[in-house]
């Protein structure tokens, strides 16, 4: 019976072992200059080379890079150097990065960008992005989608670093989530500025969300909503979800008889800022490991107000 035979490696192609990171965490004390301060916390460095951590992005303070050898610093401040290598950085023009800690990432998503592949793209999608950035940090990371938002919805989004975090905020969604409040602008003005709607959502063969009052056809979705300001023939609403169907706030301001600007699919017939405007504005849960309540808000987006100015 013929041996296999391994075929020789070619030299620099063998992989070698992960060489993880070198960090060390100082807490301020005393006001100080950062350079000055990092002198004095690693007396037995050489000062050029202590320079040179600043300049090649080795050097955080409360969790952002830095470079500013005159950054001030104060008591309770955390300065932490990565005497491995540069510390990873994040930077996409299509997502802002909000918060990060070993759990969770939470993100600002920007309009017309999927938050996952789907069968015809798998690539430049919100997860891919996030998943590549943190592969670049360590091979053996990982990503995993909590929640979706439509690809041309903008907002906040959470992600898990951990499966223990994936499954903590997913089979509790609704005890975890405290608040998930959208602002939109509607074509025209409700009659009444303060209401909820209510109904049961369902799905049709053409991928298309409905309303329906039959329980036996759909899920149960409830939206609550506030009229903030009208002009110009639109207004801009508040919206808290009650429940997070798919298209549910869409479905919703069309059944309203006021359908989002730009979502042409459920009945809008004008897009004034070229694309939906619908924006997850707001996003409060308990954290799946430390348990304390976190809260993230983003500012309504300025095409909006400029709808109703």
């Amino acid at each position: 019976m013929p041996r296999f035979k391994a075929k020789p490696i070619k030299p620099g192609a063998e992989k070698r072992p992960l060489r993880p990171d070198t960090i060390f965490t100082f807490n301020v004390e005393a006001p100080s200059p950062l350079l000055e301060f990092l002198f004095s916390a690693m007396p037995d460095r050489k000062r050029t080379n202590t320079k040179e951590l600043l300049k090649y992005n080795q050097v955080m303070v409360n969790g952002d890079v830095t470079r500013r050898f005159d950054q001030p610093l104060e008591p309770g401040d955390r300065v932490e150097v990565n005497i491995t290598r540069p510390f990873v950085t994040f930077y996409n023009r299509r997502i802002q990065m909000v918060y990060e800690d070993d759990y969770i990432i939470v993100v600002n998503k920007g309009y017309g960008l999927l938050s996952m592949g789907n069968d015809k793209i798998k690539e430049g999608t919100a997860y891919s992005i996030l998943r590549d950035y943190l592969k670049t940090k360590d091979p053996r990371n990982k990503i995993f989608i909590v929640h979706r938002l439509d690809q041309h919805t903008s907002g906040l989004m959470v992600f898990a670093k951990t499966i223990e975090a994936k499954e903590g905020l997913q089979h509790n969604w609704n005890n975890m989530v405290r608040r998930r409040q959208y602002v939109c602008v509607v074509e025209g003005k409700p009659e009444q500025t303060k209401g909820e709607v209510r109904s049961y959502l369902a799905e049709n063969s053409q991928h298309t969300v409905y309303s329906t009052q039959n329980p036996e056809e759909g899920q149960l979705a409830l939206t609550r909503y506030e009229a903030v300001k009208s002009a110009n023939g639109y207004t801009l609403v508040e919206v808290e979800l009650e429940t997070g169907r798919k298209n549910q706030i869409r479905v919703h301001m069309h059944d309203l008889g006021h359908s989002i600007a730009g979502d042409r699919r459920y009945g809008a017939k004008t897009s004034p800022i070229h694309r939906l405007a619908l924006h997850a504005r707001t996003l409060e849960f308990i954290h799946p490991v430390t348990r304390k309540l976190m809260s993230f808000s983003t500012p309504v987006p300025a095409a909006f107000l400029s709808m109703v100015k």
